[in-house]
């Protein structure tokens, strides 16, 4: 299989174009390389895989080059985004021309194509925004649903919120409509928290690894709210796994949405329950200040990931507490070296 990857220099990208490479396929990463700290996931690539690593600098925005590294391919993985909502907030403009023009682009680049490629979406939970028809109730240290115990599933009404919010639906639908409208072989991901070696967390996208990470160099976080807002996690090898199998399944996944995530059996609030597990896997915990509640943050968000496990037989494999442990093993030495590195 030829696969293109879009943002494959990114956390979940690498990662993918990692399975893809191990498993003996061929790869186009594309990538404008914009986020800081990628360039060393291309380096981690190549000293595991060599010059099977193909990477296109360039980026989502411009249809020509999406067009030029389409060419042959079978597969594109479309993880290329702007992935932070306060950014879209300062910036709508250009949070839609990344998320919403960029994914049409790739889009068209496929559909050009015959027979066209299969193409696998990374979607959000955002599509749902506030959630808000659904109660939550305060507990000591977390929120929960008055109802829906498995979380919140596929068929809960749509209701953008944020810029972030509304780019990533618009080109969720898109991927969508392809297919109806098309006939291109699309599969729509709506994530929720994907962590796991190879992810530069910061303060807007990432937080469990920008939680960990920046307590092992010693420096200071910000929780926005009371720190009892609920999510499910979901380690990034679980997610490759569905993704290699929604490819290998196309007959079936084709047309399909699943919310993804660790479900509700992978739930942790996001301070007020994690601090604890952070501090046994690294001793001393980052410095805390507290802001207000940002827009569209919601208060819980849990997968209800039954029709992935009916369909697929997917199921996530790796716990919360086994993730982190896995997550500050393999990455945390490498990312002290490469944020020295950067600071010298």
């Amino acid at each position: 299989m030829r696969a293109l990857v879009t943002g494959g220099l990114g956390f979940i990208g690498c990662n993918v174009a990692n399975r893809l490479l191990r498993e003996g396929h061929d790869v186009i990463i594309f990538d404008n390389a914009h986020r800081a700290g990628v360039l060393q996931n291309l380096e981690w690539l190549r000293g595991l895989h060599g010059t099977r690593v193909s990477w296109v600098n360039a980026d989502v925005r411009d249809a020509g080059a999406v067009q030029k590294a389409m060419q042959g391919v079978d597969a594109v993985f479309h993880l290329a985004a702007q992935v932070a909502v306060t950014t879209s907030l300062q910036n709508p403009q250009e949070d839609f021309s990344i998320n919403a023009q960029g994914t049409v682009n790739v889009l068209e680049a496929a559909r050009a194509l015959s027979p066209a490629p299969i193409f696998v979406f990374t979607s959000t939970n955002k599509v749902y925004g506030g959630i808000d028809h659904v109660k939550v109730v305060e507990r000591p240290t977390r929120y929960e649903f008055e109802s829906e115990p498995q979380g919140i599933s596929e068929s809960c009404p749509l209701d953008f919120h944020s810029p972030y919010g509304c780019s990533k639906g618009a080109a969720d639908q898109y991927v969508r409509d392809y297919k109806r409208i098309y006939g291109l072989r699309t599969v729509v991901l709506r994530m929720s928290c994907i962590y796991g070696p190879r992810q530069f967390g910061n303060e807007d996208q990432g937080w469990v690894a920008h939680f960990a990470l920046t307590g092992l160099r010693g420096g200071e976080i910000t929780i926005y709210g009371d720190g009892k807002q609920v999510r499910d996690l979901l380690y990034v090898d679980d997610l490759v796994d569905l993704m290699m199998t929604c490819v290998a399944q196309i007959d079936l996944t084709a047309g399909e949405v699943y919310n993804i995530g660790g479900g509700p059996d992978n739930t942790i609030s996001v301070w007020a329950e994690l601090h604890e597990p952070l501090a046994n896997l690294i001793g001393k915990l980052p410095a805390v200040t507290y802001g207000a509640f940002r827009p569209g943050d919601q208060l819980v968000y849990i997968s209800d990931i039954r029709k992935a496990h009916q369909q697929l037989g997917w199921s996530p494999k790796v716990r919360i507490a086994e993730g982190l442990k896995q997550m500050v093993k393999q990455w945390g030495p490498q990312w002290l070296a490469v944020k020295s590195a950067s600071s010298d």
